[in-house]
């Protein structure tokens, strides 16, 4: 039986990689996300985690034709009925979609399950975080949760949930983390980049 190497298995399942990246990618801008009520979502990212709105747009619709499947994939019937873009600090914005659309599903995801997700922010004090969103009564997790071993080795993070359920985590690491004394590339700054 042969056996293969992680990056010959990796290849043979992914295919041959690109010789180089896509043109220009500069960073995440902002990380989308279809919520069921606008406004609830907007408070949430704005009077508890500090974002602010820069923009609301829409709607868009194709009613005879297939723009909204050809340009967003998704049933040709489907609305989007507006969208609203938040800028949250440092990080990458968020765009909020409310949508109707006659094959809509309401997924409601677990940390586990393939394709789930959550958006992770930073803080510059976890226990101060922590007490805020107790405060603020967020659902919380157990936590923080300080990492003692490993390459994390020095954050400490924090899991809470929106009132519509996404995942959120608050994360802090104002030492760095352990793997960033061998030369790793740095996850977090407190400073916007420059050019």
């Amino acid at each position: 039986m042969k056996t293969l190497t992680v990056t010959a298995l990796l290849l043979a399942v992914a295919g041959p990689a690109l010789a180089d990246p896509m043109p220009g990618v500069r960073g995440v801008n902002h990380i989308g996300l279809t919520v069921p009520d606008l406004d609830q979502a907007e408070s949430f990212f704005v009077d508890i985690l500090g974002c602010e709105r820069a923009m609301a747009f829409g709607p868009f619709r194709d009613d005879q034709g297939t723009f909204m499947q050809d340009l967003l994939g998704v049933n040709p019937r489907a609305v989007v009925n507006e969208i609203r873009m938040l800028r949250c600090g440092f990080g990458s914005n968020i765009e909020l979609f409310n949508y109707d659309a006659p094959d809509q599903q309401v997924i409601v995801q677990r940390n586990s399950d393939v394709g789930a997700y959550h958006i992770a922010f930073y803080v510059d004090d976890i226990d101060a975080a922590a007490a805020y969103l107790h405060e603020a009564g967020v659902q919380t997790n157990m936590g923080p949760l300080p990492v003692n071993d490993g390459p994390a080795a020095g954050q400490s993070i924090l899991y809470f949930s929106a009132p519509w359920g996404l995942q959120f985590e608050a994360i802090s690491f104002p030492g760095g983390m352990a793997y960033e004394h061998a030369g790793g590339p740095i996850l977090w700054s407190n400073t916007a980049p420059s050019e």
